[in-house]
Protein backbone atom coordinates (compact mmCIF):
# COMPACT_ATOMS: atom_id res chain seq x y z
CA UNK A 1 0.00 0.00 0.00
CA UNK A 2 2.67 2.27 0.86
CA UNK A 3 4.74 1.75 -2.15
CA UNK A 4 1.31 2.24 -4.45
CA UNK A 5 1.15 5.46 -2.39
CA UNK A 6 4.85 6.50 -3.11
CA UNK A 7 3.96 5.67 -7.15
CA UNK A 8 1.27 7.66 -6.94
CA UNK A 9 2.79 10.86 -5.65
CA UNK A 10 5.58 10.37 -8.38
CA UNK A 11 3.04 10.22 -11.05
CA UNK A 12 1.43 13.44 -9.75
CA UNK A 13 4.73 15.32 -9.05
CA UNK A 14 5.81 14.06 -12.75
CA UNK A 15 2.35 15.92 -14.04
CA UNK A 16 3.08 19.11 -12.54
CA UNK A 17 1.04 18.47 -9.39
CA UNK A 18 1.58 18.90 -6.26
CA UNK A 19 0.12 16.86 -2.52
CA UNK A 20 -1.86 19.34 -0.32
CA UNK A 21 -0.28 21.49 2.31
CA UNK A 22 0.36 19.15 5.35
CA UNK A 23 -1.96 21.15 7.77
CA UNK A 24 -0.10 20.07 11.11
CA UNK A 25 3.53 21.77 9.26
CA UNK A 26 2.68 25.77 10.56
CA UNK A 27 4.96 28.18 8.66
CA UNK A 28 5.94 31.55 9.25
CA UNK A 29 7.27 34.17 7.70
CA UNK A 30 9.60 37.21 9.03
CA UNK A 31 10.07 39.75 6.89
CA UNK A 32 13.61 40.78 6.47
CA UNK A 33 14.31 44.61 4.64
CA UNK A 34 18.33 44.50 4.73
CA UNK A 35 19.80 44.34 1.00
CA UNK A 36 22.54 42.76 3.14
CA UNK A 37 22.88 39.75 5.29
CA UNK A 38 26.51 39.25 6.58
CA UNK A 39 27.06 35.73 6.88
CA UNK A 40 29.98 35.30 10.10
CA UNK A 41 30.19 34.00 13.43
CA UNK A 42 32.09 34.84 16.47
CA UNK A 43 33.80 32.03 18.14
CA UNK A 44 35.58 31.66 21.68
CA UNK A 45 39.60 30.46 21.57
CA UNK A 46 41.88 29.55 24.38
CA UNK A 47 45.73 30.61 23.79
CA UNK A 48 48.73 31.28 26.19
CA UNK A 49 47.49 34.99 26.20
CA UNK A 50 43.97 33.78 27.73
CA UNK A 51 40.77 33.66 25.91
CA UNK A 52 40.20 35.86 23.07
CA UNK A 53 37.53 35.77 20.51
CA UNK A 54 38.23 35.38 16.75
CA UNK A 55 35.35 36.01 13.68
CA UNK A 56 34.98 33.78 10.74
CA UNK A 57 33.20 34.51 7.33
CA UNK A 58 33.30 36.98 4.46
CA UNK A 59 34.09 40.86 5.58
CA UNK A 60 35.02 42.00 2.38
CA UNK A 61 31.31 42.72 1.20
CA UNK A 62 30.09 45.72 -0.61
CA UNK A 63 28.57 48.19 1.61
CA UNK A 64 24.62 48.19 0.40
CA UNK A 65 23.05 51.31 -0.78
CA UNK A 66 20.16 52.84 1.40
CA UNK A 67 16.61 51.48 0.57
CA UNK A 68 14.15 54.49 -0.40
CA UNK A 69 11.75 55.28 1.92
CA UNK A 70 7.97 54.01 1.10
CA UNK A 71 6.97 56.90 3.58
CA UNK A 72 9.80 59.87 4.15
CA UNK A 73 9.89 63.11 2.06
CA UNK A 74 13.41 64.94 1.45
CA UNK A 75 12.40 67.35 4.23
CA UNK A 76 11.61 64.57 6.88
CA UNK A 77 15.24 62.83 5.61
CA UNK A 78 17.27 65.58 5.99
CA UNK A 79 15.18 66.51 9.89
CA UNK A 80 16.51 62.44 10.59
CA UNK A 81 20.20 63.08 9.47
CA UNK A 82 20.11 66.32 11.35
CA UNK A 83 18.92 64.55 14.50
CA UNK A 84 21.34 61.57 13.73
CA UNK A 85 24.07 64.41 13.42
CA UNK A 86 23.20 65.64 16.78
CA UNK A 87 23.18 62.29 18.80
CA UNK A 88 26.86 61.62 17.96
CA UNK A 89 28.43 64.99 18.43
CA UNK A 90 26.67 65.62 21.70
CA UNK A 91 28.17 61.89 22.56
CA UNK A 92 31.10 62.63 21.71
CA UNK A 93 31.22 66.18 23.72
CA UNK A 94 29.67 63.84 26.50
CA UNK A 95 33.14 61.82 26.11
CA UNK A 96 35.62 64.76 26.47
CA UNK A 97 33.23 66.39 29.08
CA UNK A 98 33.93 63.10 31.20
CA UNK A 99 37.78 63.13 29.96
CA UNK A 100 37.85 66.83 31.89
CA UNK A 101 36.18 64.98 35.27
CA UNK A 102 32.92 67.17 34.94
CA UNK A 103 30.12 64.52 34.28
CA UNK A 104 28.56 62.44 37.79
CA UNK A 105 29.35 58.60 37.20
CA UNK A 106 29.73 57.02 33.75
CA UNK A 107 28.67 57.60 30.04
CA UNK A 108 26.74 55.21 27.88
CA UNK A 109 27.58 55.39 24.01
CA UNK A 110 24.85 54.38 21.36
CA UNK A 111 28.12 54.88 18.31
CA UNK A 112 26.74 53.49 15.41
CA UNK A 113 23.17 52.97 16.30
CA UNK A 114 22.09 56.68 15.98
CA UNK A 115 20.01 55.72 12.82
CA UNK A 116 18.08 53.43 15.40
CA UNK A 117 17.27 55.93 17.86
CA UNK A 118 16.17 58.81 15.97
CA UNK A 119 14.92 57.03 13.10
CA UNK A 120 12.21 54.88 15.20
CA UNK A 121 11.42 57.90 17.82
CA UNK A 122 10.46 60.11 14.73
CA UNK A 123 7.70 58.32 13.70
CA UNK A 124 5.86 58.43 16.75
CA UNK A 125 2.77 60.98 16.85
CA UNK A 126 2.37 63.23 19.61
CA UNK A 127 -0.19 61.13 21.46
CA UNK A 128 2.70 58.30 21.43
CA UNK A 129 4.23 57.45 24.29
CA UNK A 130 8.86 56.54 24.25
CA UNK A 131 10.54 54.55 26.76
CA UNK A 132 13.90 54.90 25.69
CA UNK A 133 17.42 52.81 27.13
CA UNK A 134 20.63 54.60 28.24
CA UNK A 135 22.17 53.90 24.29
CA UNK A 136 18.69 55.78 22.68
CA UNK A 137 19.69 59.31 23.73
CA UNK A 138 19.14 60.33 19.94
CA UNK A 139 15.44 59.30 20.56
CA UNK A 140 15.20 61.61 23.56
CA UNK A 141 16.16 64.55 21.03
CA UNK A 142 13.61 63.58 18.58
CA UNK A 143 11.31 63.71 21.34
CA UNK A 144 11.90 66.94 22.18
CA UNK A 145 14.59 67.03 25.12
CA UNK A 146 17.73 69.72 23.71
CA UNK A 147 21.43 68.58 24.38
CA UNK A 148 21.73 70.84 27.28
CA UNK A 149 19.35 69.09 29.08
CA UNK A 150 21.23 65.68 28.64
CA UNK A 151 24.64 66.51 29.17
CA UNK A 152 23.26 68.75 32.49
CA UNK A 153 21.89 65.38 33.54
CA UNK A 154 25.18 63.76 33.07
CA UNK A 155 26.73 66.22 35.47
CA UNK A 156 24.47 66.20 37.72
CA UNK A 157 23.17 70.00 37.73
CA UNK A 158 20.75 72.25 39.20
CA UNK A 159 18.92 72.59 36.29
CA UNK A 160 18.80 68.84 34.28
CA UNK A 161 15.82 67.05 34.63
CA UNK A 162 16.14 65.67 37.85
CA UNK A 163 17.83 68.80 39.37
CA UNK A 164 20.55 66.68 39.78
CA UNK A 165 19.30 63.41 41.36
CA UNK A 166 20.05 61.24 38.97
CA UNK A 167 22.36 60.43 36.26
CA UNK A 168 23.66 59.44 32.77
CA UNK A 169 19.89 59.46 30.74
CA UNK A 170 17.25 58.10 33.74
CA UNK A 171 14.83 61.21 32.89
CA UNK A 172 11.50 61.42 31.75
CA UNK A 173 8.81 63.54 30.83
CA UNK A 174 5.20 61.84 31.38
CA UNK A 175 3.68 65.44 31.19
CA UNK A 176 4.21 66.75 28.01
CA UNK A 177 6.53 64.77 25.81
CA UNK A 178 4.96 61.30 27.12
CA UNK A 179 8.53 60.03 27.62
CA UNK A 180 8.75 57.22 30.39
CA UNK A 181 12.51 57.35 32.43
CA UNK A 182 14.82 54.16 31.25
CA UNK A 183 14.96 51.55 33.73
CA UNK A 184 18.25 49.85 35.04
CA UNK A 185 16.76 46.29 35.30
CA UNK A 186 16.59 45.74 31.67
CA UNK A 187 13.42 44.65 29.87
CA UNK A 188 10.92 46.54 32.84
CA UNK A 189 10.44 49.03 30.44
CA UNK A 190 8.13 46.41 28.01
CA UNK A 191 5.53 45.74 30.59
CA UNK A 192 5.56 49.26 31.96
CA UNK A 193 4.65 50.67 27.95
CA UNK A 194 2.09 47.47 27.56
CA UNK A 195 0.48 49.34 30.76
CA UNK A 196 0.30 52.45 29.21
CA UNK A 197 -0.84 51.25 26.07
CA UNK A 198 -3.39 49.48 28.52
CA UNK A 199 -4.36 52.74 29.92
CA UNK A 200 -4.88 54.53 27.13
CA UNK A 201 -7.28 51.86 25.78
CA UNK A 202 -9.46 52.02 28.97
CA UNK A 203 -9.40 55.87 27.95
CA UNK A 204 -10.65 54.99 24.43
CA UNK A 205 -7.54 55.19 22.65
CA UNK A 206 -5.15 53.14 20.61
CA UNK A 207 -1.79 54.42 20.27
CA UNK A 208 1.67 53.59 19.69
CA UNK A 209 4.16 53.08 22.63
CA UNK A 210 8.27 52.30 21.75
CA UNK A 211 10.71 50.90 23.88
CA UNK A 212 14.05 49.11 23.31
CA UNK A 213 16.16 45.71 24.41
CA UNK A 214 19.58 44.85 23.40
CA UNK A 215 20.49 41.59 22.54
CA UNK A 216 21.96 40.46 25.84
CA UNK A 217 18.05 41.77 27.72
CA UNK A 218 16.34 40.52 25.44
CA UNK A 219 16.99 37.27 26.94
CA UNK A 220 15.13 38.15 31.10
CA UNK A 221 11.85 36.82 32.13
CA UNK A 222 10.37 40.09 32.03
CA UNK A 223 10.71 40.70 28.27
CA UNK A 224 9.23 37.50 27.68
CA UNK A 225 6.69 38.16 30.09
CA UNK A 226 5.94 41.86 29.32
CA UNK A 227 6.07 40.83 25.21
CA UNK A 228 3.16 37.91 25.91
CA UNK A 229 0.76 40.15 27.97
CA UNK A 230 1.16 42.90 25.51
CA UNK A 231 0.18 40.17 22.52
CA UNK A 232 -2.50 38.56 24.20
CA UNK A 233 -3.69 41.82 25.34
CA UNK A 234 -3.36 43.19 21.70
CA UNK A 235 -1.73 46.22 23.31
CA UNK A 236 0.19 48.91 20.44
CA UNK A 237 3.89 47.84 21.72
CA UNK A 238 6.34 48.60 19.28
CA UNK A 239 9.63 47.00 20.53
CA UNK A 240 12.97 47.10 18.90
CA UNK A 241 15.19 44.82 19.67
CA UNK A 242 19.19 46.22 19.07
CA UNK A 243 20.68 43.50 17.95
CA UNK A 244 24.35 45.34 18.51
CA UNK A 245 26.34 41.21 18.25
CA UNK A 246 27.39 42.38 21.78
CA UNK A 247 25.74 41.66 25.69
CA UNK A 248 28.41 43.71 27.13
CA UNK A 249 32.05 41.10 26.66
CA UNK A 250 29.76 38.15 25.17
CA UNK A 251 29.03 37.55 21.65
CA UNK A 252 25.54 37.64 20.29
CA UNK A 253 26.69 33.76 18.64
CA UNK A 254 26.96 32.42 22.24
CA UNK A 255 23.71 34.22 23.59
CA UNK A 256 21.27 32.39 21.88
CA UNK A 257 21.14 30.00 19.22
CA UNK A 258 18.37 31.39 16.94
CA UNK A 259 19.47 32.81 13.96
CA UNK A 260 17.17 35.95 14.39
CA UNK A 261 16.07 37.32 16.89
CA UNK A 262 12.70 38.44 15.16
CA UNK A 263 11.91 34.98 14.63
CA UNK A 264 10.87 35.07 18.79
CA UNK A 265 8.03 36.81 17.71
CA UNK A 266 5.90 33.58 16.25
CA UNK A 267 5.74 32.21 19.77
CA UNK A 268 4.12 35.50 20.91
CA UNK A 269 2.11 35.36 17.55
CA UNK A 270 2.80 38.92 16.54
CA UNK A 271 4.50 40.21 13.74
CA UNK A 272 8.10 40.36 13.45
CA UNK A 273 10.45 42.12 11.50
CA UNK A 274 14.31 42.63 10.29
CA UNK A 275 15.84 45.38 9.52
CA UNK A 276 19.09 46.74 9.08
CA UNK A 277 20.32 49.38 12.10
CA UNK A 278 22.38 51.37 10.07
CA UNK A 279 19.63 51.85 7.54
CA UNK A 280 17.87 54.77 8.87
CA UNK A 281 15.07 54.72 5.69
CA UNK A 282 14.17 51.22 6.60
CA UNK A 283 14.11 51.46 10.59
CA UNK A 284 11.77 54.28 10.13
CA UNK A 285 9.35 52.23 7.44
CA UNK A 286 9.02 49.18 9.87
CA UNK A 287 8.73 51.71 12.77
CA UNK A 288 5.94 53.42 10.95
CA UNK A 289 3.83 50.46 9.84
CA UNK A 290 4.57 49.47 13.63
CA UNK A 291 3.30 52.62 14.87
CA UNK A 292 0.03 52.72 12.53
CA UNK A 293 -0.64 48.91 13.19
CA UNK A 294 -0.42 49.76 16.91
CA UNK A 295 -3.41 53.13 16.16
CA UNK A 296 -5.77 50.66 14.44
CA UNK A 297 -5.58 48.34 17.25
CA UNK A 298 -4.08 45.65 15.71
CA UNK A 299 -1.38 44.28 18.46
CA UNK A 300 2.29 44.84 19.19
CA UNK A 301 5.23 44.46 16.42
CA UNK A 302 8.64 43.08 17.19
CA UNK A 303 11.29 44.30 15.11
CA UNK A 304 14.96 43.73 15.03
CA UNK A 305 17.92 45.82 14.13
CA UNK A 306 20.76 44.60 13.21
CA UNK A 307 24.05 46.92 13.20
CA UNK A 308 26.99 47.06 16.13
CA UNK A 309 28.24 49.06 18.79
CA UNK A 310 31.31 50.78 18.04
CA UNK A 311 32.47 51.45 21.79
CA UNK A 312 32.45 49.48 24.65
CA UNK A 313 29.63 48.78 27.07
CA UNK A 314 30.30 52.03 28.91
CA UNK A 315 32.96 54.84 28.83
CA UNK A 316 35.55 52.57 30.81
CA UNK A 317 35.18 49.52 28.50
CA UNK A 318 37.75 49.70 26.25
CA UNK A 319 36.35 46.84 23.68
CA UNK A 320 39.53 45.04 23.47
CA UNK A 321 37.53 41.68 23.08
CA UNK A 322 36.23 42.55 19.72
CA UNK A 323 38.52 41.12 17.14
CA UNK A 324 39.71 43.98 14.56
CA UNK A 325 38.26 43.00 11.41
CA UNK A 326 35.15 43.31 12.62
CA UNK A 327 35.20 47.09 13.63
CA UNK A 328 36.33 47.56 10.02
CA UNK A 329 33.71 45.79 8.57
CA UNK A 330 31.21 47.93 10.61
CA UNK A 331 32.62 51.46 10.50
CA UNK A 332 32.30 51.13 6.78
CA UNK A 333 28.40 50.97 7.59
CA UNK A 334 28.33 53.83 9.27
CA UNK A 335 24.94 54.84 9.70
CA UNK A 336 25.93 58.50 9.18
CA UNK A 337 28.33 58.55 6.57
CA UNK A 338 26.06 56.41 4.85
CA UNK A 339 23.05 58.62 4.75
CA UNK A 340 25.47 61.31 4.19
CA UNK A 341 26.09 60.44 1.07
CA UNK A 342 22.34 58.85 0.13
CA UNK A 343 21.10 62.92 0.51
CA UNK A 344 24.01 64.52 -1.00
CA UNK A 345 25.62 61.89 -4.21
CA UNK A 346 22.69 59.42 -4.36
CA UNK A 347 19.48 61.84 -4.11
CA UNK A 348 21.42 65.20 -4.34
CA UNK A 349 18.88 67.04 -1.93
CA UNK A 350 21.59 68.29 -0.19
CA UNK A 351 24.68 69.93 -2.08
CA UNK A 352 27.89 69.80 -0.22
CA UNK A 353 27.74 73.33 0.63
CA UNK A 354 23.88 72.88 2.19
CA UNK A 355 25.33 69.61 4.26
CA UNK A 356 28.62 71.63 5.48
CA UNK A 357 25.99 74.55 6.65
CA UNK A 358 23.62 72.06 7.74
CA UNK A 359 26.70 70.41 9.66
CA UNK A 360 27.92 73.87 11.59
CA UNK A 361 24.04 75.04 12.65
CA UNK A 362 24.67 71.60 14.71
CA UNK A 363 27.73 72.27 16.00
CA UNK A 364 27.03 75.54 16.79
CA UNK A 365 23.93 74.36 18.61
CA UNK A 366 25.77 72.18 20.38
CA UNK A 367 28.18 74.52 21.57
CA UNK A 368 26.28 77.07 22.92
CA UNK A 369 24.31 73.98 24.81
CA UNK A 370 27.70 72.63 25.78
CA UNK A 371 28.69 76.01 27.42
CA UNK A 372 25.19 76.59 29.11
CA UNK A 373 25.83 73.60 30.66
CA UNK A 374 28.96 73.16 31.80
CA UNK A 375 28.50 77.06 33.44
CA UNK A 376 25.26 76.02 34.95
CA UNK A 377 25.56 75.71 39.04
CA UNK A 378 25.39 72.18 41.11
CA UNK A 379 22.30 71.44 43.04
CA UNK A 380 22.55 73.63 47.20
CA UNK A 381 23.01 71.11 49.95
CA UNK A 382 19.42 73.06 50.99
CA UNK A 383 17.65 71.20 48.08
CA UNK A 384 18.77 67.58 48.84
CA UNK A 385 15.39 67.04 50.56
CA UNK A 386 13.30 68.33 48.21
CA UNK A 387 11.41 66.19 45.86
CA UNK A 388 12.13 62.92 48.46
CA UNK A 389 8.76 62.71 49.73
CA UNK A 390 4.95 63.48 48.03
CA UNK A 391 3.90 67.46 48.10
CA UNK A 392 1.07 69.19 46.92
CA UNK A 393 -0.05 65.99 45.31
CA UNK A 394 2.44 66.37 43.21
CA UNK A 395 2.19 62.62 41.86
CA UNK A 396 -1.95 62.99 41.22
CA UNK A 397 -2.40 61.10 38.16
CA UNK A 398 -5.33 62.74 35.70
CA UNK A 399 -6.38 60.41 32.24
CA UNK A 400 -4.46 61.72 29.60
CA UNK A 401 -6.92 61.26 26.98
CA UNK A 402 -10.67 61.07 28.86
CA UNK A 403 -12.22 59.52 31.40
CA UNK A 404 -11.96 55.62 32.18
CA UNK A 405 -15.05 53.63 30.52
CA UNK A 406 -16.78 51.76 33.97
CA UNK A 407 -19.44 49.90 33.95
CA UNK A 408 -22.37 51.07 36.20
CA UNK A 409 -23.65 49.35 38.78
CA UNK A 410 -25.83 49.27 42.28
CA UNK A 411 -22.99 49.33 44.31
CA UNK A 412 -24.25 46.36 46.70
CA UNK A 413 -23.31 43.20 46.52
CA UNK A 414 -25.20 40.04 45.49
CA UNK A 415 -25.78 37.62 48.35
CA UNK A 416 -24.61 34.56 47.99
CA UNK A 417 -25.86 31.18 49.07
CA UNK A 418 -22.29 30.36 51.21
CA UNK A 419 -23.70 34.02 52.69
CA UNK A 420 -27.41 32.58 53.67
CA UNK A 421 -25.63 29.43 55.03
CA UNK A 422 -23.19 31.20 57.07
CA UNK A 423 -26.10 33.47 58.51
Amino acid sequence: MAKKKQQKAARSKAKGKTSPPNRNQRTYTIADHRLERPQFTLRQVRGKDGVRYEVEGDLSAPVPPIRDSKYLSKQQCIEIYRWMLLNRKMETALENLYKQGKVVGGVYFGLGQEACSCASAYALHKEDWLGPMIRNQGSLLVRGFSARDIMMQYMAKAGSPTKGRDASSHFGDIQTRNVVAPISTLGDLIPVLAGVALGARLQGRNIAVMTYIGDGGQSTGVTYEGVNFAAVQNLGLVLFVENNLWGYSTPADMQFRVKDLAERAIAYGIPGVIVDGTDACQIYDAAHEACERARRGEGPTLIEAKMMRMKGHAIHDAADYVPKPLFEYWRKRDCIARFENYLVNVKKWLTSQGNAALIADVERVLDEDREFAVNSPMPTPESAAEGVYCENGCHEIKPKYAAPKVRKGSGAFKQTEAEVHFK
